[in-house]
């Protein structure tokens, strides 16, 4: 009893945070401001937003702002205390809210959050129906400038790698049966309208359209059939594929640049192919 006493009468007013020293935001005196400076590879869970209703998934952070030169040090907990109130499920209108609330809650008038995180979505085989999960890796990045009004500026770039399957034309065209083919990664970068939406199915769609096949993650025999006499009636070279994937993509109008990668893991050669397109509209 006496012990627990002892710990009751602690003193505790260095917990009061008034006592307590606000290193971080004194006066610096090397007159060098910091373009960014924030936190990187945290992980934190997050609801993510579909067209076909909500799942769970885990974001790796990277969340930065800019430090004028006078101020010492940016308030590093921020940074979570941001991501732990968050309970909207993320999409594209979500992530220009959360640089903008980031702004102000750290005294800041410019940063940035990116994070990237696997996607899933539910497809159905194209015979047989049945369903399974295909996963991609997606990234979002949010930049926020306040102007001298007052005005917030944001720029939002959404990153999708999407694996396809590509067949050789030239292969097709010179073997008297058979052609070879390779899993393809179609790597696309858009900057976006902020005031738009736009989905991470849409640009997904976009590069399945274009390439020989798309892929699922279960397929039973007459599915499988069907993909390979599928990829062998529409073959496409990386070039092909990289020059259709943009062709899809520059037209729409939510999409102010775009930058397309195609890598394919060739079949009959230990390195791979490649092909890159980038447009600004």
């Amino acid at each position: 009893m006496t012990e627990n006493r002892a710990m009751n009468d602690i003193n505790t007013s260095f917990l009061k945070p008034q006592t307590m020293p606000d290193v971080q935001s004194a006066h610096d005196e090397r007159a060098l401001p910091i373009e960014q400076v924030g936190i990187r590879g945290l992980r934190h869970p997050l609801t993510i937003r579909t067209k076909a209703g909500n799942f769970p998934a885990i974001g790796n952070f990277e969340m930065d702002v800019a430090l004028p030169a006078h101020v010492k040090g940016t308030h590093m907990s921020r940074f979570i205390a941001l991501l732990q109130k968050q309970e909207e499920a993320i999409d594209s209108a979500s992530v220009v809210n959360m640089v903008c609330e980031m702004l102000p809650l750290l005294d800041a008038t410019e940063g940035s959050i990116q994070f990237t995180y696997t996607h899933f979505v539910k497809k159905a085989a194209p015979v047989s129906g049945v369903e399974s999960l295909m996963d991609y890796e997606v990234t979002w990045m949010a930049k926020a400038k306040q102007s001298a009004s007052g005005s917030m500026d944001i720029e939002l770039n959404l990153r999708a790698v999407v694996p396809v399957m590509s067949l050789c034309p030239c292969s097709k065209e010179i073997s008297e049966y058979g052609a070879h083919n390779q899993r393809s990664h179609v790597t696309m970068s858009v900057a976006l309208d902020p005031q738009t939406k736009m989905t991470v199915e849409d640009l997904v769609a976009a590069a399945e359209s274009q390439a020989s096949s798309e892929l699922w993650g279960l397929l039973k025999r007459p599915d499988e059939k069907w993909v390979t006499e599928r990829a062998y009636d529409n073959p496409k070279f990386v070039e092909d594929l990289v020059r259709d994937v943009a062709g899809q993509l520059k037209d729409d109008e939510r999409i102010l640049s775009l930058v397309v990668e195609a890598e394919n893991f060739e079949s009959i050669h230990n390195h791979s192919a490649f092909a890159r397109i980038s447009l600004t509209k």
